[in-house]
């Protein structure tokens, strides 16, 4: 496949792209320059809920920054896919971590360093970001500025969109097209076994099958910086984050696999769960209300089996939609 140079434009690679604006962005204050790297009319599927055009997202993007003026943002990963010869889908893993200097939506300024890992999912047509998904670990953001985690979920609202976090109903065969569209036939053998991964253990709930899909030396890394090894513990904390929805459906919404010399063979999924809260009352008394949840996980394959996961998805914005189930008063923030 003929890739076209504008897809990327101006840098050398879709790799390059995604580190080089990112810089420019954040590191260089070029907040005024998202004119240059958003389409106008582009949407941002969020833990919340969808935000919609670049001049909101320069909004927000404005306010976090004075927050945060010396957070540095430090790339994981970038793994990119081409969908087409004018468009490709990145998942850029990235560890976030800084002092809260400024005014932000959850309070004055702290002068605590937050941390936390977020993973942006960046559809990039033609040079210009046409619609991304982001998934942020905001329980390690809170907790590491010293707040109350439900205190802070009472504050902030949760979507009340019919279409909820994705607009869209679930593509019918991700391996052929996902919500980033139609995927290469490269690495079909691998996006097909991560498929089957989630939706058979994840999803119907087979935990004994891990062991098949995973190294011996299988290292996890998930929400609030907790870390898991070896199949058994998976098993364990798989298990822990199902059980307060113990009838959640896991939908695998987009996959893209990319091989590196240097990396190896990574693959980045976008997931959503759905499912009532009333299992394990890890958030609080159930209150058998629903619960939506926009998830990402980037795994490292070693040998054709899972060596290492690193999966984002936001517990603040669950705890929000289980406040606002009790009747708990939200505002914007």
């Amino acid at each position: 496949m003929v890739i076209n140079p504008k897809t990327y434009a101006p840098f050398e690679s879709a790799e390059e792209y995604i580190l080089g604006w990112t810089d420019q962005i954040w590191e260089e204050y070029g907040l005024g320059r998202l004119h240059e790297h958003y389409a106008d009319d582009m949407v941002v599927h969020g833990a919340y809920g969808p935000i919609r055009g670049m001049e909101t997202v320069l909004r927000g993007s404005l306010v976090k920054k004075s927050a945060f003026p010396n957070r540095i943002g430090t790339a994981e990963d970038v793994i990119c896919e081409w969908r087409g010869d004018d468009a490709f889908i990145s998942h850029h893993r990235v560890f976030h971590s800084g002092p809260q200097e400024g005014q932000w939506v959850y309070g004055a300024p702290s002068g605590r360093n937050s941390e936390s890992r977020n993973i942006a999912i960046c559809l990039v047509r033609d040079g210009l970001v046409v619609e991304e998904w982001v998934v942020r670990d905001e329980y390690r953001v809170v907790t590491t500025l010293g707040l109350d985690p439900e205190e802070i979920a009472r504050t902030v609202a949760f979507t009340d969109e019919e279409e909820g976090l994705f607009g869209t109903p679930a593509p019918e065969d991700v391996l052929v097209r996902g919500e980033s569209g139609p995927r290469p036939e490269t690495h079909a053998k691998e996006a097909a076994f991560i498929r089957e991964f989630i939706d058979d253990v994840w999803g119907r709930r087979h935990l004994e099958r891990v062991p098949e899909f995973t190294q011996r030396d299988l290292f996890l890394e998930t929400t609030r910086s907790r870390i898991r090894t070896r199949p058994k513990n998976y098993q364990i904390e798989l298990s822990q984050m199902l059980a307060p929805f113990p009838d959640a459906t896991v939908e695998v919404r987009d996959i893209a696999v990319n091989t590196a010399p240097e990396q190896g063979t990574r693959i980045g999924v976008l997931w959503r769960l759905t499912g009532t809260y009333d299992g394990a009352p890890v958030y609080g008394p159930v209150t058998h209300s629903p619960i939506e949840i926009l998830g990402a996980s980037q795994f490292l394959l070693r040998n054709g089996r899972i060596i290492r996961e690193w999966r984002v998805f936001d517990e603040i914005a669950v705890m929000a939609q289980v406040a606002k189930a009790r009747g708990d008063e939200p505002r914007l923030g």
